[in-house]
């Protein structure tokens, strides 16, 4: 009924280490902003897929100070169509946002991703702690979801997102926080 379903690895606690196999398993783009914004620390990435067709969907958890005062999450998911692991953090129904996302309007954010400029819709219709923002990057969707809802005010920075499996060797110079718990569920 709902197509392949990939399964959801066991998210990882945040270390260099963990961030690679993912990094090397995947076949998504693994986001970052980078440099990471000051203050702010990688605190974990979950994927979904299995070992025999690598990672279809990748997110990663960054926390630090909010744009308004006290500590903001940022979870930024690349996903092939129909996956849903950007939807589970979202707090919506469905494997994608096309419904949640009016198009018609001019973009509320723009990134800059792999070196591209792009645009990023809000979401309607999630939960009130969260501001949910997606579009497309690479062929792929790319949702970025902030904790509290102030902290969307971070996505009107023009945000610079790295493609962390064409880091290199600036991988491990990636600083590492707490696991975040926002990875381990809805």
């Amino acid at each position: 009924m709902h197509g392949t379903v990939h399964p959801v690895q066991p998210v990882i606690p945040p270390s260099v280490e963990a961030l690679g196999v993912v990094v090397h398993r995947t076949q998504v783009p693994v986001w970052m902003p980078w440099p990471l914004p000051i203050g702010w620390l990688f605190t974990g990435v979950a994927s979904a897929g299995d070992d025999r067709t690598g990672g279809r969907a990748a997110a990663v958890a960054c926390s630090g100070p909010g744009p308004l005062g006290g500590m903001g999450e940022l979870i930024l998911v690349a996903e092939e169509l129909g996956v849903g692991l950007g939807a589970r953090y979202a707090g919506i129904d469905g494997p994608d946002p096309g419904a949640y996302l009016n198009v018609e309007k001019p973009p509320e954010a723009k990134v800059l991703a792999a070196g591209r400029p792009t645009p990023l819709w809000h979401v309607s219709n999630t939960p009130d702690d969260r501001a949910v923002f997606a579009g497309e990057a690479l062929g792929m969707w790319l949702w970025a979801v902030m904790w509290p809802e102030q902290s969307g005010l971070l996505m009107y920075d023009e945000l610079v997102l790295t493609d962390l499996r064409d880091a290199g060797a600036e991988l491990e110079l990636v600083p590492c926080g707490a696991l975040s718990p926002r990875l381990l569920g809805p």
